[in-house]
């Protein structure tokens, strides 16, 4: 599946230019989303590692335009297709809606009413690639500080936006995923995402 996306090194600017317009936490975490991406893309039959280190790089980048909940993922799309990447901007929508209802979304719905119907009916039109999938699952696994177990990001997402009538039923969405990537990969998605331990279980390792 051939994406016209930036440069990986294209994209890594705009995520600078990002952080100089609204910086925080975010843009960390989109390194590790897109770390994991790619680790996981190269032992993908189907998916190329730099493309989807490129996804993972900018799912955020809405986030450029200020402190916002649900309005980060039209504000990420619509940077992208004006700078000439529609493949990429989807992204930006479809990372934060692993259950295709705006209801599930954990935050708040900032948006305009325009928006939201934007996004009602984006989502209702779309089919999720594996690219969209693989993006999604990697945000479930990336805290800014590193890589953590998918049930951490779980409770870290509760604690600061709460839980709705579809947080559970995202759960195991997000669960089925991961087993999902593991059986096409042939191994345990843990096994490839660096420091996971130290990180979700805040234990430092003894050197030697």
């Amino acid at each position: 599946m051939l994406l016209k996306t930036p440069s990986k090194e294209e994209a890594c600017q705009m995520l600078l230019q990002g952080e100089k317009c609204n910086p925080g936490t975010w843009v960390q975490h989109s390194r590790y989303v897109a770390q994991a991406a790619e680790l996981i893309a190269s032992r993908h039959p189907d998916l190329d590692p730099t493309t989807a280190c490129i996804l993972g790089i900018l799912h955020d980048i809405g986030r450029r335009e200020g402190v916002t909940d649900l309005r980060h993922t039209v504000d990420g799309y619509h940077y992208l297709v004006n700078q000439g990447y529609p493949d990429a901007a989807r992204i930006c929508l479809t990372h934060s809606f692993i259950i295709k209802d705006i209801r599930a979304y954990s935050g708040k719905r900032d948006c305009s009413e325009a928006d939201c119907q934007f996004l009602i009916d984006f989502l209702a039109q779309t089919e999720y690639t594996e690219y969209d999938r693989l993006i999604q699952l990697c945000d479930a696994l990336s805290l800014p500080s590193g890589f953590c177990l998918i049930e951490k990001r779980f409770v870290d997402v509760a604690l600061r936006h709460g839980m709705n009538d579809f947080t559970i039923s995202k759960w195991k969405v997000y669960l089925q995923l991961k087993k999902d990537f593991e059986t096409v990969i042939g191994q345990p998605i843990y096994i490839l995402l660096p420091g996971i331990v130290e990180n979700t279980f805040a234990f430092i390792l003894p050197l030697g």
